[in-house]
């Protein structure tokens, strides 16, 4: 227990160390004005995969109604689908003739925004729209181009309700991915700095000193929580400015209105600092253990490029998860431990459950010291023992040859 309290101090002594001498340099000021340029085009690529998302998504509309009715409606839909000049007709969706339309409007398993009732008699449509919704007129539009006879249809009635599981669940999947993006672009941005960690001290033989006073793993629990405490004193300055800026600019109507989290916003908040938290420090272990094994700073902007990627293919797993959290997919992202902390921030705005966070945070941290280990072993067999100057036996033969 003492020799374990020793290590701790000992890792906070060079967490110490490290985040004095990075926050208080000359040099932080840049720090804090970098993610200015990336967050311009960040702002710019969301927009248009907002307006794409808009563009090509198509909404559901359950039909109570007979067999043969609703074949004549999805027949008529897919005609005036490939009408030029028609917007993309929403989905049709059978339902059987009597089912409730509150139930199907709260059915989660398969979200809808509205319900339409016996469409060729008094027709009437229940959901979170109103008559100037387009969504009135496109039904009213498939209704006319299906009824078996010339005579107009009757007055549609509409049945207003405050959300519908289609509505919720499309607002709730925004938030995801938002919350997914954030994440990704926090720790894209500040992560990279750990793999160049190693390279003063190797340079100047400090490593050789720190690794003879303590445990290797040590030193790389120092430096890892030193950079996170950087990182997040850098979140704390730009989430400042932000907020001021928003307050300012932005109207509070507009605030009140953002689409809520199923966890609420408290909570979400809450979860977004923690699994940033292991997010950096999850990939942050992995880095400073490649960092480690490079030489000079061109190895290092070498290994920029994979890792960047693989961090991009991370962040794809878990934004395709959003759409079926509890799928196969989604389990395999928020088991896997590098990608877990973005599936479970998606997880997080769409399932109110709590318990499933708690069992993640713990598993990521488990991984956090798997990583922490192997990394520090690693470093010590291929850097302090003098291997990684030896050549592999392929090198010695191609040499020879």
């Amino acid at each position: 227990m003492i020799r374990r309290l020793n290590k701790l101090q000992a890792a906070m002594v060079i967490a110490r160390r490290d985040y004095t001498a990075t926050v208080f340099s000359r040099t932080f000021l840049f720090f804090l004005l970098g993610p200015l340029f990336p967050l311009l085009i960040a702002l710019l690529f969301a927009g248009i995969g907002a307006r794409v998302a808009q563009d090509e998504g198509r909404p559901r509309i359950a039909v109570i109604a007979a067999p043969a009715e609703f074949a004549r409606l999805r027949d008529a839909r897919d005609e005036l689908d490939e009408v030029p000049g028609i917007a993309r007709l929403p989905e049709l969706v059978a339902a059987a003739p009597g089912a409730n339309a509150e139930a199907l409007l709260a059915d989660r398993k398969r979200p809808i925004v509205a319900v339409l009732s016996d469409p060729f008699g008094a027709p009437r449509i229940t959901g979170s729209i109103d008559s100037n919704n387009a969504l009135a007129g496109q039904a009213v539009l498939i209704m006319s181009r299906a009824s078996p006879d010339t005579r107009p249809l009757p007055g549609i009635v509409i049945k207003r309700v405050a959300a519908t599981s289609g509505s919720v669940e499309a607002v709730r999947s925004t938030t995801a991915r938002a919350g997914q993006a954030v994440l990704f672009f926090l720790t894209l941005l500040l992560s990279g700095m750990l793999l160049s960690q190693f390279i003063e001290e190797k340079s100047n033989k400090v490593i050789e000193v720190l690794a003879a006073a303590v445990p290797v793993e040590t030193v790389f629990m120092g430096k890892l929580f030193a950079m996170l405490s950087v990182s997040l004193t850098g979140i704390a300055v730009w989430s400042s400015t932000g907020l001021a800026a928003a307050a300012v600019l932005v109207d509070p109507a507009k605030l009140a209105s953002a689409p809520e989290p199923a966890v609420g916003w408290p909570v979400f908040a809450l979860l977004g600092c923690a699994y940033f938290a292991m997010s950096y420090l999850l990939i942050g272990a992995a880095f400073l253990g490649i960092g480690a094994q490079a030489g000079t700073a061109r190895e290092v902007q070498t290994l920029s490029m994979p890792v960047t990627m693989a961090q991009v293919a991370l962040f794809a797993l878990a934004n395709f998860a959003v759409s079926e959290p509890h799928g196969p997919l989604g389990i395999l992202a928020a088991a896997f431990p590098l990608s877990s902390p973005f599936a479970m921030m998606g997880r997080a705005a769409l399932d109110p459950a709590i318990l499933p966070h708690l069992a993640a945070l713990a598993w990521q941290g488990l991984w956090v010291a798997i990583i922490l280990k192997f990394a520090a072993a690693w470093f010590r067999r291929s850097v302090l023992s003098g291997k990684a100057g030896k050549r592999r036996w392929w090198q010695r033969q191609l040499a020879k040859a």
